[in-house]
């Protein structure tokens, strides 16, 4: 990833946007977080969205709005990034695994049938790398179960299930600014939509100490306000988003037209899902040692989650080992990320693709 050319590029736009933060002195939420929020939800078809101050936080409010609390449990996959279980204990909740799919990465709608409870309060599907979960399979059994399916789209900026966007499709959808992210903050931020207005009270109230007037505290909660810094920066970004998702798909079709000639499999698009490339990973025989040789050649590749959540020291009082969730643990060792960002050239994805090819080729 290379965020210097789009930063670099929007320069006068974001200083213009600091101007006006400076001009208003109001430093925390205020119009221009306003503003973001009345767009972003704009952008995803749903009636409210609120920003906080992290994707993480945005996970735990959504699921503190939904009142989950001691005693429930929530599934979520054990091949994400680790916030999305963490959130599920930060609220005093258990998460509970559930495996993926073999070619999307979402989570397994039959595992997730397997892995309810009746202590199950939520299901939380990863949009992981830029690709919907399986929304369909998932919402039906969610809504038979009478459990909330909360999004975690932290990757999934513009994705679409079905021609509807990502964080439209479940009781609340979080997402994360992490700078490297599609839209990406110039720091911290995250925000939840929803299709509910006392879930979007509720969260405005969770936010902010839970105050709906300054010292009276209707819920216990902590503070999680984006300031309005960040909130006039992605402003100022997403106007472009539509146009950076353009050219990342257009960037892993020529990555799906060059890949086969060495021997790979491009990344797997479903059906009626528009996949929005935040990631371009894809399995690589020999992983490491292919990944070692690029880095030697001067090509930047990445490993993505390369030790599942079941697996991590600090999941471990979860009591799960190697081989509980095999597709999770397969996918850990297999995958590698490829260069994949709006300003990438068509001569470096050839470039990466010919390294990769001549690696192959020499075993590894």
């Amino acid at each position: 990833i290379d965020l210097s050319a789009q930063n670099h590029a929007l320069r006068p736009e974001f200083e213009a946007a600091l101007g006006r933060v400076l001009e208003r002195g109001v430093f925390i939420l205020g119009p221009e977080v306003a503003a973001f929020e009345r767009d972003f939800a704009a952008f995803c078809s749903t009636p409210f969205a609120v920003a906080v101050n992290s994707g993480t936080a945005a996970l735990q409010l959504a699921l503190q709005a939904l009142g989950i609390g001691p005693g429930d449990e929530v599934i979520v996959p054990p091949f994400t990034f680790i916030a999305t279980a963490s959130a599920v204990l930060a609220v005093g909740a258990q998460p509970v695994f559930a495996d993926i799919e073999a070619q999307s990465f979402g989570l397994d709608p039959k595992a997730v049938e397997a892995a309810l409870s009746p202590r199950t309060r939520a299901i939380v599907p990863v949009h992981l790398f830029g690709q919907m979960a399986d929304m369909d399979a998932l919402g039906a059994l969610a809504e038979s179960k009478g459990v909330a399916l909360v999004e975690d789209a932290a990757q999934a900026h513009g994705a679409e299930h079905r021609k509807r966007r990502a964080g439209a499709l479940g009781a609340l959808g979080a997402f994360s600014f992490y700078p490297t992210k599609n839209l990406g903050a110039l720091g911290e931020g995250g925000l939840v939509t929803t299709c509910d207005a006392k879930l979007a009270e509720k969260l405005r109230l969770l936010r902010d100490w839970g105050q709906p007037r300054k010292y009276i505290h209707e819920w216990p909660a902590t503070n999680a306000r984006m300031d309005a810094f960040q909130g006039a920066l992605l402003g100022v970004k997403l106007r472009y988003l539509p146009r950076w998702t353009e050219l990342r798909r257009a960037h892993a079709e020529r990555y799906r037209a060059l890949l086969p000639e060495i021997g790979l499999e491009p990344v797997f698009e479903a059906r009626e899902r528009r996949h929005v490339y935040h990631v371009y990973n894809l399995r690589v025989p020999e992983r490491d040692s292919v990944h070692e040789a690029l880095k030697k050649a001067e090509v930047g590749t990445g490993i993505v989650y390369p030790l599942p959540l079941h697996l991590q020291p600090a999941l471990a009082s979860l009591g799960h080992g190697k081989g509980d969730f095999p597709q999770a643990e397969r996918a850990a060792g297999e995958l590698l990320a490829l260069p994949m960002y709006p300003e990438l050239e068509a001569r470096s994805i050839e470039r990466v693709v010919e390294a990769l090819g001549r690696v192959l080729r020499a075993g590894g």
